[in-house]
């Protein structure tokens, strides 16, 4: 089910706008701070394999502004300072004009201030925390929906799904209770009732306390918000007390075939909310773009599993481009400015930015689409 349906393909906007020859030693610099280790590893390396597929297409079309794109690639370990000591880094010694990051809410928050001090903007491929566009950083195009968005679309079709009482179950930072906030308040605008509402730490293995006490509060569904290595636990954990939940999963990153090969039979039933369907084409906005990218991503020798994931990173990166190609060359301010004009074709549907924030220091908002899928006898089905 599509939620929202909500301008240039990576290789219209390379070939028809780039052109241009380009050397190994002449790059323009695209900073990428991702969790590479630590708790949402697993999400992080798929996001810095999108970006990768996203360069290896913008290079062999001929660059941007005549020359190639490099990625500097740091790991900030799934923790805030760390992702700031990289921001820091990728600015002050690595020169990149440009970044896209990082990942988590928390990460991202963290960074901010970074740069605003610098000057230098991020293209936001994955947070959905609403304090990111609304704080005044002008440095800041987020892709991604908030969690106010994700819940407002699925708002238009929960009474589809039959929900009498709602219980949540997030991950105890920025993003989890940004979310469990947005869609309860979505759920008691459509007159379901919310339960009991737990949180759990991103890095616990064991929620049979939590799910216990979700168990014993009489509710029909489970609102879960958490990456794919906790989303796993949690349907293998809800099977085993016998949950009776229908599980709903938040946020996009439950990369559904990853849950199939992970959680088993655990992960019939379940429901995702996702923001790139790479098994129904007919459902994308520019099904092309989506089968090229998938075609890529597999010849590249990535695994199919981490599409729902990685495509966050293809598009964060062809957005950068675009702002790149707008600015007219790679200097910062002129990056930020240029990103204001973007409308490109993304995976996710078209990208361009509306702005959130106080006035004069607006950041760009994305508006995407948003699908819900069902895992059902070990495959994912249109919902």
């Amino acid at each position: 089910m599509q939620l929202r349906p909500i301008s240039f393909g990576i290789a219209a906007l390379a070939a028809a706008l780039f052109g241009g020859q380009a050397s190994a030693q002449d790059t323009i610099k695209i900073g990428v701070t991702q969790p590479l280790t630590g708790a949402v590893a697993a999400a992080g390396n798929y996001v810095v394999q999108g970006a990768k597929v996203a360069a290896e297409q913008i290079n062999a079309a001929g660059g941007v502004l005549g020359k190639k794109v490099e990625l500097l690639i740091e790991d900030n370990k799934s923790n805030p300072t760390e992702a700031v000591a990289t921001v820091e880094k990728l600015i002050v010694k690595d020169k990149a004009p440009v970044l896209m990051g990082a990942w988590s809410s928390t990460f991202t928050l963290a960074v901010m201030p970074k740069l605003e001090e610098y000057k230098v903007p991020m293209v936001v491929e994955t947070s959905s925390s609403g304090k990111i566009t609304t704080s005044g950083n002008p440095y800041i195009f987020r892709i991604s929906p908030t969690s106010e968005m994700e819940a407002k679309a699925f708002g238009k079709v929960v009474k589809s799904y039959n929900i009498k009482k709602a219980d949540f179950l997030s991950v105890n930072n920025d993003w989890g209770r940004g979310s469990a906030d947005e869609f309860s308040k979505m759920m008691k605008e459509n007159g379901i009732a919310v339960g009991t509402i737990e949180y759990m730490d991103p890095k616990a293995t064991d929620l049979s306390a939590q799910i216990a006490k979700i168990k014993s509060s009489g509710g029909d569904t489970l609102i879960l918000t958490t990456s794919v290595e906790q989303i796993t636990l949690v349907l293998k954990q809800a099977k085993d007390q016998q949950l009776p939940h229908k599980i709903i999963s938040t946020g996009g990153s439950a990369s559904p075939d990853q849950l199939i090969q992970q959680a088993g039979e655990a992960a019939n039933g379940s429901y995702h909310l996702v923001f790139f369907a790479p098994w129904f084409p007919d459902m994308l906005t520019y099904p092309e773009v989506g089968k090229k990218f998938a075609a890529d991503w597999v010849k590249m020798g990535f695994n199919p599993a981490g599409l729902t994931e990685g495509f966050r990173g293809y598009d964060g990166i062809l957005t950068v481009v675009a702002g790149i190609k707008a600015a007219g060359k790679a200097d910062p301010e002129a990056i930020r400015e240029g990103l204001w004009k973007v409308k490109a074709q993304g995976l996710n549907g078209d990208i361009t930015f509306i702005k959130q924030g106080p006035a004069g220091k607006e950041s760009g908002q994305n508006v995407p689409n948003v699908y819900v899928i069902k895992i059902d006898g070990g495959k994912v089905t249109k919902s």
